[in-house]
């Protein structure tokens, strides 16, 4: 992809049938850019089929449907609050007729205190009545993450013991501001900023809608404090979205309504920098670093310091509740602002995660302990798992590598002495005699 004008290629994923290749690049440019690009690639003749614009490139993209991709797009608004816009893009975009929409605006969400929405990835709700491993809510003593959900009318709505979210009031930030205006009140710039963004919001935001049909979610990395991503948003993708058919800027949306509510909110209080779903959609496995307990954000663009070790996390996405201790065993170092994605990879019954401890890790799902510890020389970015036999993993380093591992078992099996068969001729003159 160098004669596009990209640096490097960071993350790709082949479409359901396998027919299809999406892979996400980051444009050479100033080191502050933060511009990306989608490429479409065929599997059958490896022509490039489309090239999306990304942005910021760490949103990644991923495939809706079969033919069908998701990608972002950042406004600024101000100097820390901004809008992303998720867009809904044909992978085929060279279409006979210009009446023909090859993409549509799915969702348009406020950012604020410099954060934006990275990291997308879509879960197949119709496959939470069939997992392939079912968890249980493990130890009740261990305080959960926060969860809150944003469309419930009413408390006997949530599922579980699911927070409300708060929210400000519009009168509030209305004599705040008001507070201000008359001098009684002293605001920072960025705080006045925040305050006026969540004013303009109130009103001016689509509420969830809700469907008996088990469609799918949208999830991605967000925040609300920091620029750090220390949130992971959750959005219902309802039938009627997940074509291009219709109006560009999408339906069913007043003039009034700027922004979209998101459906639910994990708050993990730490930096995450990695992701990855069950292969039933299940579970959300999340690696994140903490922020110190009781730690408050006073500057946006000063996050709490992150820890060493990372909190591998698991929440169950039809209760919208964690599940089981966090799985520990890997570190990173890097401080907030030089945080980088570390890619973890989930199968049947394990699960698998790079380290900037120069090791990749694998954790057995059903009993939450550490199985291995596979040495590199450099930070392991990227981990992942067999399709066709989950005792076989690669892990990919900074140290130019990319290594294949088996389990015991299969080696055993591929190492023990097979049985010479007897020729046939052989076998045939013995039972003549």
């Amino acid at each position: 992809m160098r004669p596009y004008n990209w640096s490097y290629t960071q993350f790709s994923q082949f479409n359901q049938d396998d027919s299809l290749l999406l892979a996400s690049g980051v444009f050479l440019g100033p080191h502050n850019s933060s511009s990306g690009e989608i490429a479409v690639i065929s599997l059958d003749s490896f022509a490039l089929l489309s090239r999306v614009r990304n942005k910021p490139y760490d949103v990644f993209g991923c495939w809706l449907t079969e033919t069908s991709l998701i990608s972002g797009n950042l406004h600024r608004i101000g100097d820390i609050t901004s809008c992303s816009v998720l867009w809904l893009n044909n992978a085929f975009q060279d279409v006979e007729s210009e009446n023909v929409n090859v993409v549509k605006r799915l969702f348009k969400i406020q950012n604020l205190n410099a954060s934006t929405i990275r990291t997308v990835m879509v879960a197949d709700c119709s496959r939470f009545d069939s997992p392939d491993l079912l968890l249980d809510a493990g130890d009740q003593a261990v305080p959960p993450c926060r969860v809150f959900d944003l469309g419930c009318d009413s408390e006997d709505e949530a599922v579980g013991p699911v927070l409300r979210a708060p929210v400000h009031a519009k009168a509030g930030l209305r004599q705040a501001l008001d507070g201000m205006l008359d001098g009684h009140t002293q605001l920072s710039e960025r705080v006045l900023e925040t305050r006026v963004a969540e004013l303009l919001a109130q009103g001016h935001t689509k509420p969830p809608e809700r469907s008996a049909a088990k469609n799918k979610y949208l999830i991605f990395t967000t925040g609300c404090l920091t620029y750090s991503p220390h949130q992971i948003g959750i959005k219902q993708i309802l039938p009627h979205q997940m074509t291009t058919a219709g109006p560009v800027l999408g339906e069913g949306r007043s003039s009034d309504a700027f922004f979209d509510a998101l459906d639910h909110v994990i708050d993990v209080h730490g930096h995450i920098i990695g992701m990855g779903l069950s292969p039933d959609n299940r579970y959300l496995y999340v690696n994140s670093r903490a922020w110190p307990p009781g730690s408050v954000v006073a500057d946006p663009m000063q996050p709490p310091p992150i820890a060493e070790e990372i909190d591998l996390l698991v929440f169950d996405l039809k209760t919208m509740r964690e599940v089981k201790r966090a799985l520990r065993a890997h570190r990173a170092y890097t401080p907030n602002d030089e945080c980088f994605f570390i890619f973890l990879d989930v199968s049947r019954d394990f699960v698998a995660s790079g380290a900037e401890d120069r090791h990749g890790y694998i954790w057995d799902r059903h009993y939450n302990i550490c199985l291995a510890k596979l040495r590199h020389e450099d930070v392991v970015n990227s981990v992942a798992f067999s399709p066709q036999e989950q005792e076989l993993l690669l892990t990919a380093s900074d140290d130019a590598t990319i290594k294949a591992w088996r389990s015991p078992r299969t080696t055993r099996i591929f190492q023990a002495p097979r049985p010479r068969p007897r020729p046939f001729f052989s076998w045939f003159a013995s039972h003549r005699r």
